[in-house]
């Protein structure tokens, strides 16, 4: 999530290449790389920072707003792993810059895709979704869920994570994005997301009710972000979302602003010739309890879903604005609070009560959970559908593709046939980043995609009816 609310720095200077404020005494512009001190390091002539390895210039990354306080990029240093990929430095910051010649060092978190194959899928001959034989026939192992996380243009990491993990009736997912304001809040997303999706599964598997399961797995998740705290000042906090699918339901529970979307395989006809809203109901009593039902234990009313829709509410400044009528949803999105969140997991929460809902889709299509990377440019499901569609477009509403930089718009997605979620939940989700990118990519962008068939009747049900 963005940081638009953190402390400015107090210096007046600025870095000569992105503008950034530094201080004096500093060697490096902690945005860029731009060396300050005027000396040439070795293996960057003319003290220039060099070719990044992420293929971005520092006049790509003006503008950036760091996702943490300037405390706590000074002066820490930890022993390189390896030497620096363009001078051979081994001195590497802790933030992954080398203090030779300020290059940014490329790490795994950097881009991440998941996969997870159907129990009968064979993987294919290069490891890939859709292999290749020797014979040069496609093969294609089949997918029943895909995720990707991507750090973006603008930040220096990444700063979201996410979990995909099967159990024995269908599919578990979680994404985080860590708080930009908190410290280490890429910690606190993988603890969030490795231990609510475990919790999840393991408690699945066990036979509990997915409501249930999904409402101590939010609790432990808090627990794990909790305990990274080193005291009350230093505390990581992130959001959190997870995603259930069993017997042809859909489960969702979230702390923050981190979403869950139904995109539905084939829309139905408008009531009325109007098509209204496609986000979620809510009450303003949701936003404040942090719990669907009153006590946190009864079971959750099961909604039915026909067509597509956001299925979780943010917990954030805007979305308690829009709720009581004091701002429409453009005014709030456009307010300099529109990103203040008003619960996360962190030592520094208070009680933690996840919102949990159920929903029961009347036909196929794909649950999406994602971070804010990707719905600042999308935020309506009609527009995330647009982007798996054969046009590649959102529906309505969204940006479009390249507004953000100036560039000209990218042609559909993959360039023409839709990035159909059922047939490579993967490519849908690659599709969804790559959007996000074109549109600006200002923040980091994580995307899981589950193709949902709805649960076939038993026999027993067919005899009751």
């Amino acid at each position: 999530m963005t940081d638009d609310q953190a402390s400015t720095k107090s210096a007046e200077l600025a870095c000569p290449s992105c503008g950034e404020i530094v201080y004096a005494g500093e060697k490096f512009c902690e945005e860029c790389g731009h060396r300050l001190d005027g000396a040439e390091p070795d293996g960057a002539p003319g003290g220039a920072p060099g070719p990044r390895p992420d293929g971005l210039s520092p006049a790509a990354r003006a503008g950036a707003t760091i996702k943490q306080s300037s405390a706590s990029l000074r002066a820490r240093r930890a022993p390189a792993a390896v030497p620096c990929a363009q001078c051979g430095g081994t001195a590497i910051d802790e933030d992954g810059y080398c203090e030779r010649c300020g290059l940014r060092q490329p790490v795994d978190r950097d881009h991440v895709e998941i996969e997870i194959p159907a129990r009968d899928a064979a993987p294919p001959a290069n490891g890939t979704a859709n292999g290749t034989a020797g014979n040069g026939v496609a093969e294609v192992r089949r997918l029943v869920a895909a995720g990707a996380s991507d750090r973006g243009l603008r930040y220096p990491r990444n700063e979201d994570a996410i979990a995909l993990i099967a159990h024995s009736a269908g599919i578990a997912a979680v994404v985080s994005d860590g708080v930009g304001s908190s410290q280490r809040p890429e910690d606190a997303s993988r603890a969030a997301a490795d231990t609510g999706a475990a919790e999840l599964a393991a408690r699945l598997d066990s036979g509990e009710d997915p409501a249930e399961a999904t409402r101590a797995a939010a609790l432990k998740a808090a627990e794990a972000v909790a305990a990274l705290a080193v005291s009350p000042s230093e505390a990581p906090s992130c959001t959190y979302v997870s995603a259930v699918t069993r017997d042809g339901a859909l489960t969702v529970g979230w702390v923050g602003d981190s979403r869950a979307y139904w995109l539905a395989a084939q829309e139905p006809p408008p009531p009325g010739g109007d098509d209204g809203p496609d986000t979620a109901e809510f009450a303003l009593a949701d936003l404040d309890t942090g719990d669907t039902q009153p006590d946190g234990g009864d079971a959750v009313e099961v909604v039915d879903l026909d067509g597509s829709r956001q299925l979780t509410d943010d917990d954030s400044w805007a979305a308690i604005m829009v709720a009581q009528g004091a701002l429409t949803e453009a005014e709030a999105e456009a307010h300099p609070n529109a990103h203040v969140i008003t619960a996360w997991l962190g030592a520094d929460a208070e009680e933690v009560r996840p919102h949990v809902r159920t929903f029961r889709p009347s036909g196929p299509g794909t649950l999406l959970v994602c971070s804010d990377g990707l719905w600042n440019y999308f935020p309506q499901a009609a527009d995330l559908a647009g982007l798996l569609s054969n046009t590649g477009e959102p529906a309505s509403g969204g940006a479009a593709p390249g507004a953000a930089t100036g560039a000209d718009p990218a042609p559909s997605a993959a360039g023409g046939p839709a990035a159909d979620p059922t047939a490579d939940p993967l490519r849908a989700a690659r599709t969804l980043v790559r959007r996000a990118l074109d549109a600006g990519g200002r923040d980091n962008i994580t995307v899981a995609v589950i193709p949902v068939l709805p649960a076939l009747p038993t026999q027993s049900t067919e005899q009751r009816r």
